[in-house]
């Protein structure tokens, strides 16, 4: 190091202007965020009482610059609680509907193969919102990936491919390829979140391999082990995968139980850290551009 560069470090440093390569000291992002994996659930607020009615759930949206959110909730009510009050909107918060597959906690592990869903769905749908009619299906998961070959979890894929409805899904590397195996196009046109992008941390590889096989597939990067390192920054391989494909990332909060809602700013402003370490136009496509797209939203 030349002997000025030396002199001038501590400067640098005091003033966080420069590191020893020059650059500048990224600041957190400050744009819009679109919540794309949001539960408000009936432990939340149950329509008459809970920890976090309306109003709670709404100010901690707007603290975190909140301006969207995928909304599933078990049973829908919560979703259709939050699409038709006053306060969403006058929040700044827009509300896009998916239909959960879970009327209570024994839906979990058999919704793969009851027809009694499928209805379900199909009279969800006839309903809609007061935001406007269903987008998407899910969230469920799959804790078993063989079970993305039941008769109901392959119908509502073909049936979501057919609508062009997103679906969310909660399951492992393995069961996306069943899941897509199930739709008219095989995957080519169907329209995947995939929740945390993997259960057990997927492999960075087999993350981009999946990528580059499902053209539609989008990865949601909620609670995804390996994600950040220090800092609370991206890891390397992280931010070498999303620079390659800037336009097939999501965040979420994942509120599925009322512990996450006592968190939910910490956990934007988590978001808002490692995004502020991408380039600025890369760090809004994450944050709002991507779902925003996908959803029919102005970017």
């Amino acid at each position: 190091m030349r002997p000025a560069l030396r002199l001038l470090m501590p400067l640098c440093a005091a003033l966080a202007l420069c590191q020893p390569d020059g650059a500048a000291h990224a600041a957190d992002y400050s744009g819009p965020i679109f919540d794309a994996h949001l539960h408000y659930n009936e432990e939340a607020w149950n329509g008459r009482g809970g920890p976090h009615p309306p109003s709670d759930v709404l100010a901690r949206m707007k603290r975190s610059g909140v301006k969207a959110i995928l909304s599933n909730s078990r049973p829908n009510d919560g979703t259709h609680t939050l699409a038709q009050l006053p306060q969403t909107r006058a929040a700044g918060v827009t509300v896009v509907p998916f239909i959960r597959l879970y009327r209570n906690r024994a839906d979990y592990d058999s919704w793969f193969r009851e027809e009694s869903i499928y209805r379900m769905v199909q009279d969800e749908l006839a309903r809609g919102t007061a935001s406007g009619p269903y987008r998407g299906l899910g969230e469920f998961h799959l804790y078993d990936s063989a079970n993305a070959r039941g008769p109901v979890a392959q119908k509502l894929m073909a049936l979501a491919e057919q609508q062009s409805l997103v679906v969310l899904a909660h399951v492992d590397d393995e069961a996306i390829d069943l899941l897509m195996a199930g739709t008219p196009s095989k995957g080519r046109e169907a329209r995947l979140i995939w929740a945390h992008t993997g259960i057990n941390g997927a492999s960075i590889e087999r993350v981009e391999a999946l990528l580059a096989k499902y053209p539609r597939l989008m990865g949601e990067l909620s609670y995804r082990p390996g994600l950040t390192c220090d800092g609370g920054k991206l890891c390397a391989e992280w931010r070498a995968l999303i620079g390659k494909y800037p336009d097939r990332f999501l965040v979420g909060s994942d509120t599925w139980v009322n512990q996450r809602w006592q968190y939910y700013e910490a956990t934007m402003t988590g978001y808002r850290v490692w995004l502020g370490d991408l380039p600025a136009d890369v760090a809004r496509q994450i944050a709002w551009g991507n779902a925003a797209r996908l959803f029919g939203l102005a970017d």
